[in-house]
């Protein structure tokens, strides 16, 4: 799938659909992504400020998504864990920005190297689309490890069938 092809996805799935989330970009390089979180009379919380809920959906994808795609498919990039810690009400639009680093990337793929896997949190700063204020901050830990390579499959299930004659 492109960048281009992902955006319009996520911009007609149902959670953000009707949530008031909206991708704005995602680069084809998959370096960097943009999403806005409109505040709506159907998504303010009980106080009429931006819901925590969505605050923290709005990020849910990106940090995962993103790295797969510059590692690439001999990776496995899993979410881990995440935490949300709010700084101030969102009275207005907010903006969530990803961007992934060659240090990043490197230091990705070297614990992966070192370890086997590696855990890594990543945060991403929650802020008002106009004052630039930040409303919230949310971090995710993610799991990524390489694949067991195609020819160890293929081998492990050989023995699996010699296994069972």
């Amino acid at each position: 799938m492109t960048a281009k092809g992902l955006k319009r996805l996520l911009n007609f799935w149902p959670p953000f659909l009707f949530s008031g989330i909206r991708v704005e970009h995602i680069s084809d390089d998959w370096r960097h992504a943009r999403v806005r979180l409109k505040l709506r009379w159907y998504n303010r919380n009980y106080v009429g400020t931006q819901y925590g809920g969505n605050l923290f959906s709005m990020t849910d994808p990106f940090w995962m998504i993103l790295v797969l795609e510059r590692l690439g498919r001999d990776y496995i990039v899993w979410d881990r864990a995440a935490e949300i810690r709010f700084v101030a009400p969102g009275r207005g639009d907010v903006i969530a920005e990803f961007d992934i680093s060659d240090a990043l990337l490197n230091t990705l793929r070297t614990g992966v190297a070192e370890h086997g896997k590696v855990l890594h949190w990543c945060e991403t700063p929650i802020v008002d689309a106009r004052s630039g204020d930040t409303i919230a901050v949310v971090r995710k830990q993610l799991y990524v490890k390489l694949k067991p390579s195609r020819s160890v499959r293929s081998d492990l299930a050989t023995a699996e069938l010699a296994e069972h004659q």
